[in-house]
């Protein structure tokens, strides 16, 4: 089961993400999502785990819950939508908004 770990602290490490999911169940992965320029967290996670039912434990859980001083928005993650930013305009023009006749 997958689950989104949103309101991280910008702080919050993948090893005290996943020690918090431990206690639920068998954590297959736990990742927090960083900033590709940067490094820097993103403020969510995700986290993977073996059986259903205890990501769904932990769910009950956690959401709401402090973690370095932010309360977790804890549920289970929606798959990602292929093509999300969609097609490109076409017209010749750069700005894909007027075209000249």
């Amino acid at each position: 089961m997958n689950i989104f770990v949103g309101n991280l602290s910008f702080t919050t490490k993948e090893e005290s993400l996943r020690s918090a999911f431990e206690g639920y169940g068998q954590v297959s992965s736990a990742r927090v999502v960083t900033d590709r320029e940067t490094g820097r967290s993103r403020g969510f996670g995700f986290i993977e785990m073996a059986n259903a039912a205890e990501g769904q434990a932990a769910i009950q859980a956690l959401d709401g819950r402090d973690m370095d001083g932010r309360a977790l928005k804890v549920n289970e993650a929606r798959p990602k939508e292929e093509g999300s930013r969609g097609p490109r305009p076409s017209g010749g023009s750069s700005s894909g908004s007027f075209r000249r006749y």
